[in-house]
């Protein structure tokens, strides 16, 4: 039946420690299928930000491939357009320069058709000036009466050609001026035509270079973007990182929190903040978080030590007696310290040997910590089971212990049984540990990463800002560009307007040369007549001239006329020319070379493949987010598939745990079952050993001659006995055993009452020494309120004295003490403590005359004594606050001014709030704050007032109540 026993609770215990097993596998499950929740809702939250992006991103692509499809176009276009101005550039500077040549040629009859017409204009007027000089001379003699009247006549025409003269070398003087005006403003105009020219090759070679340098800043700043997404990616990783361990963190330590009993907890909490709040140095911590071993030792430790985990190491009794002190004033809780100045570890020679190991060997310490766990576990070993243990215990006077945390003292006792492992205080602190270490490794890498995505942030901003700024240049230099090109092309116009302001300047400053040869040479002519002799015949030489030129004249004028017109229609061919190149092909001509040499046929290949980069980019980004996408999808369903068989296996193991309860309760049945037959059994074998042991003293083979005989033979014998002893019926045949019994028992009484009187000594002597710590108490404090009242009740009572005395009882009659002495008193003659049954107040309010007793004062005087001893008490042993409620009602006015007095002292004295009722002026007058109590519509308002508006009720109240 013990076998069945054995073996059924042996199948009993695998079952619970498989249900163990079991449930930690399903918590463990529950714990995974959370996580797996969490990361399918992380990950969809993830995967609705990735989808956003890649929305956006979808949106960048195709804004972007449109920007360079229409690019591409104009390129093609720009090509096209090139293509058709390059060969209308060709035809257009073949026929300009077909023009030009026409042109120069027709200049170069032009200018001789002039210089012909000029030449013959000139012939014409000479010749009539000579005309008209022979004409004049052949007059003279018919138009003057003498030489005299004909040189005045003469010399008055020369004076009136002189002024003409005069003016027009003044007017060819101002011509020439504006000629030479018009040639510098020609000379300064082309050189600023080419200035610009050069400036604007320089602007296009700048906007090529500033392009280039733009594209190299938009590569940098993708780079560094790139850069930037991994150390995203790797903060939003490391930052779950760390709240996932500030969630075990906080777990571990509500664990921990719940592990620990609740007033050594307050009493730690407590303690940490003491530490912090008073700058308190030399605490090491509770022992608990200065230990570190391995896993499988945490119960033996915790076993061990039990709740010294909680003693708190510190370096010297000073901390621990002001932290104590400062507990104490607070009520922080309860805490034990460990002075290490104060420990004595006495030596703990430990024999070496296979069957076991010293704890303290397993666990890590600081080596100045050493005497505290030297205190704790150094009296422990651990050995490899139960049986071992109790063999070191009985052999080497040792406490052990086993890995399962039952433990065997050295005197003997064996302590033990299940103990729950996931509820481990040192497992809770490993934890925290660790995760306040990792916490602190992710902080300090988060921070790096932060950092360098802070640097990452500025470098961005930096290539931006300087893109912004290329921009803004580039825009100003396309500007300045199309400003110079509009200045070249008002300056050439403006150029051929001079021109042409230039070549009337000059047609008007070669007729004013002609006029001036006319004008000097008729003054010539004029004062080559004068003082010549007054004829009215010409020669026969002037005759013959005077005949030939009139022929001449008309021959000149006809050739002039010929010409002229010759002159004109060359000369309107030649504007035509002129005009047609000028308004024409020239124009059409820059044009198209404008149109060949744009900045944007060098600029938008440029453009297009910083389109093509920043798209290449983009599809990129595109590419990481669907494949980010894929992986979040992928991930859900890994998670959810996961989660699936986390659910399954967990359903199959709660099966399984259904099962093994069942078991449990079977085998619980079976082993009831067993105890109940076994405690039948028990009871049926108790009724045989007490027959056998009725029959008295057997002798030593009785057991072994009738062994070997069955239950018919052994009756017979019996019977045959049984017979025999009726002889001896008269003899008491229990007569040994009884003697035996008798025997030991007055042994073991007598042991016991010398244990007894041991005891009863040692329990009077301690009661002994208490009733005299007791009255020396009483004493002590007696006499520090007796001391007060005096102090205090000549203080209230001007003049009056008064005192406590101590009523004390010995053999059954009361006394008066009226002695004051410092000390205790000695016991009495039969060594026993006087005892006191009371105390008795005597007072004189005047000073004079006898005292008197409580029940010969009235109302007022007694209000008067209890206040006194009040406030004497008080200073013994003051309280944070007191209440009085209406206490000056029966005094009078000296009493009242003299009470609020000394509240007002003590107030100020001792770190003490006195709260008091009253209707009276005297408390109100030495009060801090005042609040007003009113009645009204039978609902009560408590109101702060000033101490005038409360003197003022008080007196108004006073009023009231007298009439």
């Amino acid at each position: 039946m013990d076998d069945n026993r054995r073996k059924i609770s042996e199948s009993m215990s695998l079952a619970d420690n498989e249900v163990v097993d079991v449930r930690e596998m399903i918590k463990s499950f529950d714990k995974e299928i959370k996580v797996s929740t969490k990361g399918i809702n992380d990950t969809k939250a993830q995967k609705e930000g990735v989808e956003k992006r890649r929305t956006e991103a979808l949106k960048v692509v195709a804004k972007i491939e449109l920007d360079l499809r229409d690019i591409k176009d104009r390129i093609v276009n720009e090509k096209r357009a090139k293509d058709e101005a390059a060969r209308d550039l060709q035809s257009v500077r073949r026929e300009s320069e077909k023009s030009k040549s026409e042109l120069a040629e027709i200049s170069k009859v032009h200018q001789a058709k002039l210089k012909e017409e000029e030449d013959i204009s000139k012939s014409i007027m000479d010749r009539e000036k000579r005309l008209s000089i022979l004409y004049q001379k052949q007059g003279r003699a018919t138009q003057f009466a003498n030489k005299a009247a004909r040189d005045k006549w003469l010399q008055k025409e020369i004076e009136d050609l002189k002024p003409v003269l005069l003016s027009n070398k003044k007017q060819e003087g101002l011509l020439q001026e504006e000629i030479q005006k018009l040639k510098d403003e020609i000379n300064d105009l082309t050189n600023y035509i080419e200035s610009r020219k050069s400036e604007s090759s320089k602007l296009e070679e700048t906007l090529a270079k500033r392009h280039n340098d733009y594209n190299d800043l938009r590569k940098q700043r993708d780079v560094l973007q790139e850069e930037r997404k991994s150390y995203w990616k790797e903060e939003s990783e490391v930052t779950a990182e760390l709240d996932r361990l500030q969630e075990d963190l906080i777990k571990a330590q509500k664990s921990l929190d719940q592990a620990t009993p609740g007033d050594i907890r307050r009493g730690l909490n407590s303690v940490s903040r003491i530490i912090k709040d008073h700058g308190i140095t030399g605490v090491f911590g509770p022992v608990l978080e200065l230990v570190d071993c391995e896993e499988k030792f945490f119960t033996a430790v915790e076993v061990t030590a039990a709740n010294s985990l909680f003693h708190v190491v510190v370096e010297n009794d000073d901390i621990s007696t002001k932290i104590i002190q400062i507990l104490t004033r607070e009520k922080g809780g309860r805490v034990t310290f460990i002075p290490l100045n104060r420990v004595k570890v006495p030596d703990l020679s430990c024999p070496q040997s296979p069957d076991f190991v010293p704890l303290l060997k397993k666990l890590k310490y600081r080596s100045d910590h050493r005497r505290a766990f030297e205190q704790v576990f150094g009296r422990t070993v651990i050995c490899r089971d139960l049986e071992t243990a109790t063999k070191v215990a009985r052999s080497n006077g040792l406490d052990c212990i086993t890995l399962d945390g039952d433990q065997v003292g050295k005197k003997g006792a064996m302590t033990g049984g299940f103990y729950d492992s996931r509820r481990s205080k040192l497992k809770f602190v490993k934890i925290i540990r660790d995760n306040k270490t990792a916490i602190d490794r992710k902080t300090g890498h988060l921070e790096s990463v932060v950092n360098k995505l802070k640097d990452i942030d500025k470098k961005i901003t930096d290539l931006v800002t300087k893109q912004q700024q290329m921009d803004a240049e580039r825009d100003h230099a396309k500007s300045e560009l199309e400003q110079f090109k509009a200045d070249i092309a008002r300056a050439m116009k403006q150029r051929g307007s001079l021109e042409k302001a230039l070549v009337k300047k000059e047609k008007s400053l070669n007729n004013i040369c002609n006029q001036i040869e006319q004008v000097q040479s008729s003054i010539a002519m004029k004062n080559d007549e004068m003082g010549t002799e007054l004829i009215d015949q010409l020669t026969s030489e002037e005759r013959d001239l005077l005949s030939r030129l009139n022929p001449e004249i008309t021959d000149l004028k006809e050739r002039f006329l010929m010409c002229k017109n010759s002159r004109i229609e060359i000369e309107a061919r030649k504007e035509e020319l002129e005009t047609n190149l000028s308004t024409n092909l020239i124009r059409r001509q820059k044009e198209l070379e404008a149109i060949i040499s744009s900045a944007d046929s060098r600029t938008l290949p440029l453009e297009a493949e910083a389109k093509e980069q920043e798209l290449k980019s983009s599809k990129r980004n595109l590419d990481e987010l669907t494949s980010l996408l894929k992986a979040n999808v992928d991930a859900i369903n890994n998670f959810t598939r996961k989660m699936d068989d986390l659910k399954r296996k967990r359903d199959d193991l709660k099966a399984r745990e259904a099962i093994l309860e069942q078991t449990v309760q079977d085998g619980a049945k079976d082993l009831e079952q067993l105890m109940n037959s076994r405690n039948t059994y028990l009871a049926k074998q108790e009724e045989c050993t007490k027959k056998i042991r009725d029959l008295g003293l057997l002798p030593a083979d009785a057991f072994e001659a009738y062994k070997r005989k069955n239950k018919k033979q052994l009756h017979k014998i019996l019977y045959d006995c049984n017979e025999q002893l009726k002889q001896f019926s008269h003899v008491n045949q229990k007569a040994l055993d009884q003697y035996v019994n008798f025997t030991e028992q007055r042994e073991q009484l007598q042991r016991r009452r010398a244990e007894l009187d041991a005891g009863d000594v040692k329990i009077m002597e301690l009661i002994s020494v208490l009733d005299q710590r007791k009255d020396e108490s009483i004493e002590r404090t007696f006499k520090g309120v007796a001391r007060h009242f005096r102090e205090v009740f000549s203080e209230l009572v001007q003049g009056g004295h008064g005192y406590l005395v101590m009523m004390k009882k010995k053999d059954g009659d009361a006394v008066d003490d009226d002695e004051e002495e410092d000390g205790p008193r000695d016991p009495g003659p039969d060594g026993r403590i006087e005892k006191y049954i009371g105390v008795k107040v005597k007072v004189s309010f005047t000073g004079k005359g006898e005292t008197q007793s409580m029940k010969q004062l009235s109302g007022g005087q007694k209000t008067v004594v209890a206040l006194t001893l009040i406030f004497a008490i008080q200073r013994c042993d003051p309280a944070p606050f007191y209440l009085f409620d209406e206490i000056d009602a029966a005094l009078d006015p000296q009493y009242r001014t003299a009470v609020g007095n000394m509240i007002r002292r003590l107030a100020d004295m001792a770190d003490t709030q006195f709260i008091a009722t009253t209707f009276r002026p005297e408390i109100a007058k030495v009060a801090d704050k005042i609040y007003a109590v009113r009645h009204k519509n039978r609902v009560s308002n408590i109101d702060v007032v000033s101490k005038e508006e409360a003197l003022d009720f008080i007196e108004r109240d006073q009023t009231y109540n007298a009439s």
